[in-house]
């Protein structure tokens, strides 16, 4: 493609979508290859299980980055099971300084074709849009980050501090080569997860409404309960029944609440978003950060289930089984209890507080956990802050920026619990009600390369220079 081709598409990809044009500086080269890798890696079936393609994807990121300017001996692409992790070193001029981590991953949730509406993996752009499995997440923001490093070579920048690029190969399943990777990057001094944080289209305009960047989020456990008892003939029933006391302590813990907490990043990030919830949302949000304990807010909030998770520890009951016969007594029943904790608990805490809930010393409560270890939140650190602040405003002047902490789990989980930061950082824009990451149709706006390109430009010079 020509300059002038190339022009007209950075120029196509800020117009589209609806959204309004941010300020970027024009970087046609960096774009087209974003989109263009993009395309070529949702083709691959980055999936775990047979036929995984994880690693194919992995020589697709390393191909771009040498031909961009990495040498090949600093790329390393290494297999685990039936995916692959990839790490790239972009040696900084000051070996003493710690290196900085952007991290991401290149494997995918199972897609079923014969539930979408096109195949999906086979790349589309359409009205603005690029569909596929991993359009979201988080295909496209790998490829905008490798394109942005590869622009900075050209550009002629030279780090100071090394420059290191990750993608995991199992981050939605177990999380194996994630944790592998932050063993062996543990002491990087902050990591930048691209696969976290992003802004907040108007569902009517179009135009950014917010930014966030992830600053922590809550340790995901298990905790079996089980139940066991003698049995016998259903014609004779016993005073106590394993399905029956299993249940009521199941009601127990389905009716309490941990205590509601904040933290500082909690306390910012609430206070920020209470302007964007609903009226009486926005008031209860603005009430709990002045007292935690306002009962009113409290109701307000736990009974909202995208607030709920927001201000303290929540565990559900999520499975039970019982029973071995329908016409005996039941021998045992079981049940499981997923728990959200809030940064700064250790799991052990949280079951002890759920056997005291529970009060009955003839359950059993065991630790279930995999894939998952507790972590608390990076610290609000002002160089970050004033990094990311200014690489947003470059691009969505005037757009607010604040943190926020997640629910879910991701490759941060892992730095954290090796007490390296960790900042969800993607300058990704997406319409609330078109985010379809896991599910059917997934597409992301095309309009957020250009921006993006500049924003990452900004962010990984300011932290390495």
């Amino acid at each position: 493609m020509n300059k002038l081709g190339l022009a007209a598409m950075a120029a196509a990809l800020v117009a589209t979508a609806g959204a309004a044009a941010p300020k970027t500086t024009a970087h046609p080269q960096a774009d087209t290859e974003a989109l263009e890798l993009a395309k070529k890696a949702i083709a691959l079936r980055s999936v775990t299980g047979p036929n995984n393609q994880t690693p194919q994807v992995a020589a697709l990121y390393k191909a771009a980055l040498v031909a961009g300017g990495f040498a090949d001996k600093d790329i390393e692409i290494t297999p685990v099971d039936d995916t692959a992790y990839l790490i790239a070193t972009w040696p900084g001029s000051d070996p003493k300084l710690k290196p900085l981590v952007i991290s991401g991953h290149m494997d995918v949730v199972e897609a079923k074709p014969s539930d979408w509406q096109r195949d999906p993996f086979t790349p589309v752009v359409e009205n603005g849009y690029l569909f596929g499995r991993g359009a979201t997440d988080m295909k496209l923001d790998g490829t905008m980050a490798i394109a942005a490093l590869n622009e900075l070579r050209r550009e002629g920048y030279k780090p100071k501090r090394t420059i290191i690029i990750e993608f995991s190969g199992d981050e939605e399943t177990r999380m194996k080569t994630s944790a592998i990777i932050a063993e062996r990057l543990k002491n990087a001094d902050l990591v930048l997860n691209i696969d976290g944080g992003g802004g907040i289209l108007d569902e009517a305009t179009a135009k950014p409404k917010y930014w966030t960047w992830q600053g922590a989020e809550k340790t995901y456990a298990d905790f079996e309960l089980t139940v066991t008892n003698p049995g016998g003939h259903s014609s004779a029933p016993r005073p106590v029944n394993a399905i029956v006391e299993l249940s009521q302590a199941l009601e127990k813990i389905g009716a309490y609440h941990f205590k509601p907490e904040l933290s500082d990043l909690t306390r910012e990030a609430l206070s920020k978003a209470a302007p964007y919830e609903e009226p009486e949302v926005g008031a209860a949000l603005k009430a709990f950060v002045a007292n935690p304990n306002d009962e009113k807010a409290l109701a307000v909030l736990r009974n909202n289930p995208s607030t709920v998770g927001r201000i303290g520890t929540t565990c559900v009951p999520t499975m039970v089984s019982g029973g071995h016969a329908i016409n005996a007594l039941p021998q045992r029943a079981t049940a499981n209890i997923n728990c959200r904790i809030f940064p700064g608990h250790k799991p052990a805490d949280i079951m002890a507080e759920l056997q005291q809930v529970a009060g009955d010393p003839a359950i059993a409560f065991k630790d279930v956990t995999e894939g998952s270890v507790a972590n608390d939140a990076s610290p609000m650190r002002p160089d970050f802050i004033a990094a990311v602040n200014r690489a947003m405003g470059k691009v969505y002047p005037g757009v607010p920026v604040f943190p926020a902490m997640s629910s879910g789990a991701s490759d941060s989980m892992w730095f954290r619990y090796h007490n390296v930061p960790s900042y969800g950082a993607s300058p990704t824009f997406i319409k609330e009600s078109e985010d379809f990451s896991h599910g059917l149709n997934e597409r992301t706006p095309i309009s957020n390369i250009a921006p993006g390109i500049t924003y990452y430009l900004s962010l990984f010079a300011d932290l390495t220079k």
